[in-house]
């Protein structure tokens, strides 16, 4: 791909080059030390001018005399100098462009594989986030949550009792899925994380690409095209490109360290009326310290740099839960959260570098280019609370604690706890364990590349991009309970668990000419890649999954694994790969001054599922000469990810005593076969958007584009079904029996969707004097809504299984991809070197459900819905968790202390605003206590709006040298 050759250039892209005459004044016009191609250079009082060369050089010929020489660039401050040229004088004037405050014309790349236009001019709708403007206003010290206050239908929260997804951080377009978004690094495919979600988490069943493994000291600005394009980018791009450029600067030492905490002095576990029941910390909790890094170095004499960049992170946990328990004085209370009395964020430790690097090989127009880094995090977080005593001492749970001979519980120090005793005497009622999960994630890549120019201006570039990730689990502070226990102890407390790894590599050759004879301009591109992907899944070590024949007295039996998150087993573990091969043609015509069409097809082939050929058509017509409107139509698929294809995973229970094995069975293997469970295939989409681009003014620009895509076959995860299920027929039951696997579920191509949506910028900038003031808008209206579900025929057999193969609380669990609505608005006044400023955020409706507590009533039309029972009327409800609308309030102020020191310090969500609680209302008791806890997250509240941490106080040190 040709995506980077442009990403500093600016100015007047469309015209042409002007011819080169005797030299009178010449120079070399640079921002940030790096030439500056098409830059316009502009001589009053004659009017003359030029445009600079790719290497940013320009040459004018003029006579004797004192002349205003402009320079100019779109993205870059406009400079006006005056300058005195004797006779028979050749003046050099090189120039110096600063990055222009204005965001609103700054050049993209996305969008279309020619050169850049700029954002308001472009077919399609694109944001351009400055890495600098994006992070130093927000207590938010990571890149997911400081895109998520700021682009619309970008949708992103931290997850709590999800596992692995509780370590890493995904994000979505347009309330999309995960790996429907493709992720570029200056311009070249980023690969995926190993990780797949699986229950207990939002895009189960996805995979997505870490952005938090790229160092945001490394990061010039961030291009987040919202609208479909793989047939320019290829699989991933249903919902939109994300393209993440480096910096290029040299000489300059930038320095930014942050540290922020928070401060929930409602919910957070310290403040319950028995904190003896939960896990606590601090009530200043989930300290936060980051640093980042960056430096740049020139390389010869022919502009080429290398610019390194890095980062540490280290976050500390959090604990949230409601404060009052005691039933008898508050009608609000709640029991205790006898299911995750650890709820909250996990800790984080990450640390990563990447690099930047062009080199321009004397006397050719030809550039040698790298980039590439290394991240690694470690994660620790806890799972699911395991009680020693359920209900108020009605039942136990001693087979996944451990135990002596007699069945006693075996207590262990540091690791279990006890509630509600002041002398701390131990009994078995009051007992309790989270089991730990360290989770540790090595992420590696590395591009290499040429580009250049031929001698008939055709602009080529040939690259190679490798990528690597890799995610291993650890369980700590928690048992494998069916091992014996050893002289009093229990044999082992740390377990590895396995994990997964990710391999991708990608070469591409792309070319690009621009025809400026043809009509107004005809630009055409043509590409080819070829990838090539693994997948490793890897089991753990024997006693992280053994049954290990610990037994209770009667010869009950013992939960087998790891408690937490059990070692994958030898049966799990694969080794897969394949490979892809594509080309693409895209041409982009100027037909009049005012009318743009752009058009692109692509084929690909995978090895493991054949072909497919997607199309892109999109337009922009100026209605005046400050209103374009725009619209696309296009194609689009994802490719079944070899994760999808190959994960599995066992877990065990313990039921009537026995012990049972549940397994998410990969979609190649014999059970899924007779399952008829059909081979994954593509998921396919047709995207449609319409929307304008309006400038009334200088400083204002509005956009509004709205969105319909529809996507076939896209991929879930289906219910468990149970072996002995006579519906599902013999040859499954026989074959699950022969196997050992007590319910088996799979990845499957299920559903249809629709999604629309309309995407709202309002961006306005003013600068006079010493002030300034700007005031951004960014919203998103998004519905989604299930068309069909691909029921395979073995799961018709009854009403039941036919419920079980998408259940209703799946249903409402995708469409709660993101919210109904959310709309930022960010404010900001400065004079002189003194700013303030504040953000409100709005997030929309959310509904989740329940697991259900109880059987449906007697003739309702849907029997298998989730219901609850309430506690004050005995009345049976549907067990919906309406998570109402809510805003939050941002505040910050800053200082620029002197030329190289910047301080910033603020709040963010003042008003310590959380989500709805998971609980239903009821008409006469106002909560139903039985639904408690019945959620996703097993906690008081989803990670469905702002999170639920609350308000989080900041402050941030910036060193530019």
């Amino acid at each position: 791909m040709k995506l980077k050759l442009h990403f500093f250039i600016s100015g007047a892209l469309f015209l042409l080059c002007s011819p080169v005459f005797a030299q009178k004044l010449t120079g070399t016009v640079t921002s940030g030390g790096h030439p500056v191609s098409a830059g316009t250079v502009k001589v009053t009082p004659t009017g003359t001018g030029t445009i600079t060369d790719g290497d940013g050089k320009y040459t004018l010929s003029l006579k004797a005399g004192s002349y205003q020489v402009s320079f100019s660039a779109i993205g870059l401050e406009k400079k006006t100098v005056t300058v005195a040229i004797a006779a028979g004088e050749t003046k050099v004037l090189d120039m110096e462009l600063a990055s222009s405050a204005e965001g609103l014309k700054e050049v993209i790349v996305v969008g279309s594989r020619g050169v850049g236009r700029t954002k308001i001019e472009s077919a399609v709708p694109v944001d351009v986030l400055k890495m600098n403007q994006v992070d130093a206003v927000t207590a938010k010290p990571d890149l997911m949550s400081q895109l998520n206050q700021t682009v619309p239908s970008f949708n992103y929260n931290k997850q709590s009792g999800g596992d692995g997804s509780d370590a890493i951080d995904f994000a979505s377009l347009r309330g999309l899925g995960f790996d429907q978004t493709l992720v570029l690094i200056n311009g070249k495919r980023r690969h995926l994380s190993a990780f797949v979600n699986e229950v207990g988490t939002r895009g189960r069943g996805n995979s997505g690409t870490d952005l938090n493994a790229i160092p945001e000291a490394a990061i010039d600005r961030i291009e987040i095209l919202r609208d479909g394009a793989s047939a320019q980018y290829g699989s991933d791009a249903i919902a939109g490109v994300i393209n993440i450029v480096l910096k290029k600067d040299v000489n300059h030492l930038n320095i930014n360290a942050g540290f922020s905490g928070y401060n929930d002095q409602k919910y957070n576990t310290l403040n319950n009326v028995d904190p003896s029941a939960y896990y606590t910390d601090k009530h200043f909790d989930g300290q936060t310290f980051t640093l980042g890094a960056n430096y740049g170095l020139p390389l010869g004499k022919s502009g080429g740099f290398i610019n390194v960049g890095a980062n540490y992170f280290n976050q500390g946990k959090t604990f949230r839960a409601i404060p009052d328990t005691n039933w008898q004085t508050n009608p609000n209370a709640q029991p205790v959260a006898r299911e995750r009395r650890a709820f909250g964020d996990g800790s984080v430790v990450s640390g990563g570098g990447m690099y930047n690097l062009e080199l321009p090989i004397k006397g050719t127009k030809t550039v040698f280019y790298s980039f590439g880094g290394y991240n690694y995090k470690h994660s620790n977080v806890y799972a699911y609370t395991r009680s020693w005593n359920y209900d108020n001492g009605l039942r136990q749970n001693p087979t996944k604690f451990p135990t002596d001979a007699n069945g006693n519980l075996v207590f262990v120090p540091g690791i279990m706890k006890v509630q509600g005793v002041q002398d701390g005497t131990i009994s078995a009622n009051n007992v309790y364990y989270n089991p730990q999960e360290d989770v540790y994630i090595k992420d590696l890549s590395s591009a290499i590349g040429l580009r250049g120019t031929t001698a008939s201006d055709w602009d080529w570039d040939i690259s190679n991009n490798v990528g690597r990730n890799d995610f291993h689990y650890w369980g700590n502070k928690t048992f494998n309970a069916s091992l014996p226990v050893v002289a009093g102890e229990p044999i082992q407390t740390r377990f590895d668990d396995g994990g997964f790894n990710f391999l991708q590599n990608t070469a591409n050759a792309d070319i690009t000419k621009r025809f400026a004879t043809v009509a107004q301009g005809l630009q055409l591109s043509f590409g080819a890649e070829f990838r090539y992907e693994r997948y490793q899944l890897y089991a753990g070590e024997l006693n992280s999954y053994v049954a290990g024949g610990a037994t209770l007295p009667g010869g009950v039996a013992k939960a087998s694994g790891s408690e937490g998150y059990p070692g994958y087993q030898p049966s799990d573990e694969v080794k897969d790969h394949r490979t892809n091969e594509a080309a693409y043609a895209e041409a982009a015509l100027d037909v009049t001054d005012k009318w743009l069409i752009d058009g692109a097809a692509r084929f690909e082939h995978y090895s493991d599922f054949g072909g497919v050929s997607t199309f892109k058509f999109a337009t922009r017509y100026k209605l005046t000469d400050n209103f374009n409107l725009r619209g696309s139509a296009s194609t689009g698929f994802r490719a079944p990810t070899l994760q999808q294809i190959d994960f599995s995973n066992t877990n065990t229970t313990v039921v009537g005593g026995n012990l049972e094995y549940t397994k998410l069975v990969p979609n190649y293997s014999d059970v899924a076969k007779t399952a008829g469970i059909p081979k994954l295939k593509q998921e396919t989409s047709t995207n449609y958007s319409l929307g304008f681009a309006w400038q009334p003014v200088s400083d204002l620009t509005v956009t509004l584009d709205g969105y319909d895509i529809k996507i076939k076959n896209r991929i879930v995860i289906s219910g468990l079904y149970n072996q002995g299920d006579e519906t599902l027929g013999q040859p499954l039951n026989d074959l699950l029996l022969k196997q050992g696997i007590s319910a088996a579920q799979f990845f499957a191509n299920a559903v249809n969707t629709t999604n629309t949506g309309i995407d709202i910028v309002l961006d306005y900038k003013k600068h006079w004097g010493k002030n300034h003031f700007s005031a951004l808008l960014a919203g998103n209206i998004q519905h989604l809504s299930i068309n069909k579900i691909n029921i395979p025929s073995t799961f018709k057999g009854s009403p039941a299984d036919s419920a079980t193969f998408f259940s209703d609380r799946e249903q409402y669990f995708l469409k709660a991809s993101a919210p109904t609505a959310k709309f930022n608005l960010n404010l900001e006044y400065g004079v002189s070197k003194f700013a303030i400023g504040g953000r409100l955020t709005y997030f929309g409706d959310v509904k989740e459900l329940g697991f259900g507590e109880t059987s449906a009533p007697d003739g309702v039309a849907d029997p298998y819905f989730p219901y609850v029972t309430l506690d004050a009327t005995g009345e049976k409800v549907k067990e919906i968790f309406d998570f109402k609308p809510k805003v939050t309030t941002d505040l910050y102020v800053s200082y620029k202390i002197n030329k190289t020191v910047s301080w910033t310090a603020g709040v963010d969500n003042l008003f310590n605003v959380h989500p709805s609680t998971n609980v239903i209302k009821g008409s006469v008791n106002p909560n139903s206590s039985s639904s408690f806890g019945d959620s996703e997250s097993g906690g008081p509240f989803e990670a469905v709006q702002m999170g639920f941490n609350g308000m989080r106080i900041f402050t941030k040190l910036a060193f530019h040298f």
